[in-house]
C-alpha cells in the first residue's frame, strides 16, 4: 500500500480533525456511560497480535477462557503477517474484513490518529486501553561484530559501519515499524554511542517473525525486535544480544492494547469486558509459576509455532546474551502486571515520552500538540473501571509515574519534555 509523507500543513489539519472526532465521540460517550446495561453488546469481535511474546495476555485470555468468562465467546485473536499488515486491517475494521483492536506498538495510537502512517494520510481514531507488558525487547548484533565489545555501549559499531562503507557496503539496523517502540530503543542505543541512524547506518524495516532469517543471510548487522527472537537468534549461534532494552530504561513500557475509537465508544461494555479478560490475563502471566505453561501455549504452532526452549529463558530473567555473558535470575524478565497493576495501566506520562521521542526522530513536527494528542488517546478512565469491576483496591492514580532515567544518565521529566529534548545531541526534528 503506497504512503504519501505528509507536509507539515496536512497533518497539522489532519491531526486537529482527528481532535475534534475523539473530542465528539467522547461527549456521545461520556466516562461512566458503559456501566448502564447488562452485559457486552456484542458477543465478541476480531483482534490482532504479532508472533511476540508480549502478546501472551491475549492469547491466554482467549486459550484460558477469560473472553467467555466475562461475556465475549466470539472474540478471535488472529496472527498478523507484519505491523505493516496489522494497519491495514485495523483501518479497514472487523466490518470490513479487518480487525478492531489488538497487540500493537504504543507509538501506533499516535500515528494511526494523527493519520502520518495510513494510506492517503487518513486519520484512524484509536484508543490506549491499557499497557500490556515492560521490558525484555532485544538490541541484537551479527556474531562478525563479536569480538568488538558491543555491550550497553554501542559506540564500538561507529568505526564498524564506517569501515564497512569505505569498503562500498551498506550497514543496516533493523526496527520493526516507523516511529515505534523497536524504532526508538534502536535510535536511542545507536544515538547514545555517538552512531547517527540515517547517516552511519540505515534503519529498515523487518517484520518480528524474519528478524533472524534475514541476519541469517546478511540482510543486516544488528537489530531490535521483541522474544523470541532474540534468544532464538542466541540459540541458532547467528548473533549475540548487546543488551536488552530494560538495561536502557529499566521497566519501560511496551505493547498495548490498543482499539479503534470508533468501536470502542459503539461498545462500552464490550470494551469493559475485553479490558477485564486481559488484565485476568496479565495477572496470570506475572506468575513466576505459570511461565512454563505459557510458554508452552504461545509456542504452539497454531500461536507462534516457536519451541519453548526459545521462549522460556528470557521470560523468566535468565539470559544467554550469546557473547561469553549469561546472567540468571535477573529482573530483565518481562513484566504483564507488577504488585498493583502499574505495568498494565496506561500511564500518559509514558506517551508523553513516546510523543516527544517521535518529534526527535521526525516523525511528528515539533510543534505537535502533545498533551492533546495524548489526552484524546489514552483511556486510563476505562482501565480503572475495569480494575474497580474485577474487585482490585489499591489501584495506580493519576496521569504521571514520574521523572524516567536512562541508562546515559538522561532525564526525562513529563511535566518538561523539552528540557529532555533539548538535552539530546542527536536527532532529526521535522
Amino acid at each position: 500500500m503506497p504512503l504519501t509523507k505528509p507536509t507539515r500543513r496536512s497533518f497539522l489539519k489532519g491531526a486537529s480533525a482527528t481532535a475534534a472526532t475523539l473530542l465528539a465521540a467522547r461527549a456521545l460517550f461520556p466516562v461512566g456511560a458503559h456501566a448502564q446495561g447488562s452485559g457486552p453488546e456484542v458477543a465478541g469481535t476480531r483482534l490482532g497480535y504479532i508472533a511476540l511474546t508480549d502478546s501472551a495476555p491475549l492469547i491466554i485470555a482467549k486459550e484460558k477462557g477469560l473472553f467467555d468468562k466475562y461475556g465475549l465467546p466470539e472474540i478471535s485473536v488472529e496472527k498478523q503477517a507484519s505491523w505493516g499488515a496489522t494497519r491495514d486491517n485495523m483501518a479497514l475494521g472487523s466490518a470490513n474484513g479487518g480487525i478492531d483492536g489488538g497487540h500493537i506498538l504504543r507509538p501506533k495510537v499516535h500515528l494511526y490518529s494523527a493519520g502520518l502512517v495510513t494510506q492517503n494520510n487518513q486519520p484512524l481514531p484509536m484508543y490506549t486501553l491499557l499497557n500490556l507488558n515492560e521490558d525484555c525487547q532485544g538490541l541484537s548484533v551479527a556474531q562478525s561484530y563479536a569480538d568488538l565489545g558491543v555491550g550497553l555501549d554501542a559506540s564500538p559499531l561507529k568505526e564498524a559501519f564506517a569501515r564497512a562503507r569505505a569498503e562500498g557496503k551498506a550497514p543496516s539496523a533493523a526496527m520493526t515499524f516507523p516511529g515505534g517502540t523497536h524504532d526508538l530503543w534502536i535510535r536511542y542505543w545507536l544515538a547514545a554511542g555517538g552512531i547517527v541512524p540515517n547517516e552511519d547506518v540505515s534503519v529498515i524495516v523487518v517484520p518480528p517473525p524474519q528478524m533472524v532469517a534475514n541476519m541469517k543471510v546478511g540482510t543486516m548487522d544488528c537489530f531490535c525486535v521483541g522474544e523470541p527472537w532474540n534468544e532464538q537468534l542466541v540459540n541458532q549461534g547467528i548473533g549475540f544480544t548487546a543488551a536488552t532494552t530494560g538495561e536502557l530504561w529499566s521497566r519501560h513500557p511496551e505493547k498495548i492494547l490498543g482499539m479503534r475509537a470508533d468501536w470502542v465508544d459503539a461498545n462500552p461494555n464490550a470494551t469493559r469486558a475485553i479490558l477485564m479478560a486481559v488484565m485476568e490475563a496479565q495477572q496470570w502471566c506475572e506468575s513466576m509459576d505459570n511461565k512454563q505453561e505459557m510458554a508452552e501455549i504461545i509456542g504452539r504452532r497454531q500461536w507462534y509455532n516457536v519451541p519453548v526452549t526459545d521462549i522460556i529463558g528470557r521470560i523468566k530473567g535468565d539470559i544467554n546474551y550469546g557473547n561469553g555473558r549469561v546472567e540468571a535470575g535477573t529482573d530483565l524478565y518481562m513484566k504483564f502486571w507488577g504488585e498493583r497493576g502499574e505495568t498494565s495501566y496506561p500511564w500518559k506520562s509514558l506517551d508523553t515520552w513516546f510523543m516527544t521521542e517521535n518529534i526527535r526522530w521526525g516523525y511528528f513536527p515539533a510543534a505537535t500538540d502533545v498533551k492533546a494528542m495524548v489526552d484524546n488517546t489514552n483511556r486510563a478512565d476505562l482501565w480503572l473501571e475495569a480494575a474497580r469491576e474485577l474487585g482490585l483496591t489499591d489501584l495506580p492514580e493519576g496521569d504521571s509515574r514520574g521523572v524516567e532515567t536512562f541508562f546515559d544518565g538522561k532525564i526525562f521529566d513529563p511535566a518538561d519534555p523539552q528540557s529532555y529534548l533539548d538535552s539530546l545531541a542527536i536527532k532529526t526534528l521535522a
